[in-house]
């Protein structure tokens, strides 16, 4: 990383993160990155710009966008995940393809079953287009966060879920699924033919010994079940971009997709694609200093937090769920600490069930910064439990 991390110079940034907060806030809310973008992807735009900004070649699906090869790359090199790039298909954003999926698979009143606490738009999504929520609780255990597969099945089973929803790497508590949970949940959609969407767009920032694997990669019976979604946006910082891919394994979803006009939903910018296929060819030496940078800072968290907020360190992500729950700081920390510690976080009521008196913070910044924010969360808190 480079040293241009001091507040000031964020400050001056154009993004939503640092231009909603105050003159005196610190943002750790929106899952947006402090680091500057990787220097090839840069230099590939800056290419662009001066050159060719015309119609790209790849105007619908009679040619193949330069992304699905990139996809299907990125799987082979990083899982043995053999992808045909004809089922991959390149969308703006994660959103758009669950709403799309939702929309053409199931119908409104069909259950479908999501890991909470969940990431906020995904429950607003199923509110909206009303498909009944079925919470599979994450669960504090010794050694990190689990869950109870006896009783994700028996939910599943009493309310007819149509569908699942697996978010892996776990947004927010970091939980990477490992082989054997996810070989279980597995099962158990094959045993009520349950439609998976897998978001899997944190699946590059694995900490330490954790590993992804790809929920479509264990086997053949599956991936025909599971669309698969991913993207650059996260472990690259480059969600402005709106690009997305979507890995099709349900020959179902491929047919209702492929339906419908090739423009009905909209297409992704050249210089997004252009982005993105560098970041997945030429980013992995940007993206391995910034996953110790994100360890080294996850860590920080979990030694410097003030007593009263239990933190699990995540498997995954640069996201840090904080229980706050024994400082009795009502339903929602995250109003209290942009109060009185002027830390901005999200609230973990927003997360549904499991969120109350939790808050969740992006510790993806430069190492002063994070610094500042944890000595004023520590302020606040003492003098919350000294008043």
């Amino acid at each position: 990383m480079n040293d241009r991390g001091d507040i000031e110079t964020l400050r001056r940034r154009v993004g939503i993160k640092w231009t909603r907060a105050g003159a005196d806030v610190v943002p750790a809310w929106i899952a947006d990155m402090d680091f500057p973008v990787p220097d090839p992807v840069r230099a590939a735009l800056r290419r662009a710009a001066d050159g060719d900004l015309g119609y790209p070649a790849w105007e619908d699906r009679l040619d193949r966008n330069p992304l699905q090869q990139a996809f299907a790359d990125r799987m082979r090199e990083r899982h043995d995940f053999i992808v045909d790039p004809d089922d991959v298909y390149v969308f703006t954003e994660l959103i758009q393809v669950l709403q799309i999926v939702l929309d053409r698979m199931t119908a409104p009143g069909d259950a479908v079953a999501v890991h909470t606490p969940a990431y906020p738009p995904f429950l607003q999504t199923l509110e909206i287009m009303e498909r009944p929520l079925v919470p599979i609780p994450m669960l504090a255990g010794e050694h990190g966060w689990t869950f109870d597969l006896d009783r994700m099945a028996e939910d599943i089973s009493r309310n007819g879920c149509r569908a699942l929803i697996l978010v892996n790497p776990n947004n927010p508590t970091g939980h990477v699924f490992d082989r054997a949970e996810l070989t279980a949940i597995a099962e158990i959609a094959g045993r009520h033919d349950l439609l998976v969407i897998a978001d899997e767009i944190h699946s590059e920032l694995t900490h330490d010994r954790h590993r992804h694997t790809p929920f479509a990669s264990l086997g053949p019976e599956i991936a025909a079940r599971t669309v698969t979604l991913n993207s650059a946006s996260k472990a690259f910082n480059l969600a402005g971009l709106r690009c997305c891919v979507a890995h099709v394994g349900d020959a179902r979803v491929r047919a209702a997709l492929d339906a419908q006009p090739p423009q009905l939903y909209g297409q992704v910018s050249a210089l997004s694609v252009l982005a993105t296929c560098t970041a997945w060819r030429e980013g992995d030496e940007w993206l391995a200093r910034t996953r110790r940078t994100l360890t080294g800072n996850r860590d920080l968290v979990a030694e410097s937090l003030p007593p009263g907020i239990e933190f699990r360190r995540p498997d995954a992500t640069y996201l840090a769920w904080l229980d706050c729950r024994a400082l009795e700081l009502d339903r929602d920390p995250a109003a209290f600490f942009l109060e009185h510690a002027k830390v901005r976080l999200l609230p973990g009521p927003d997360f549904g069930p499991g969120g109350t008196g939790f808050a969740r913070l992006n510790f993806a910044t430069f190492p002063p910064v994070l610094e500042d924010m944890l000595d004023r969360l520590r302020t606040a808190v003492h003098k919350h439990v000294n008043r």
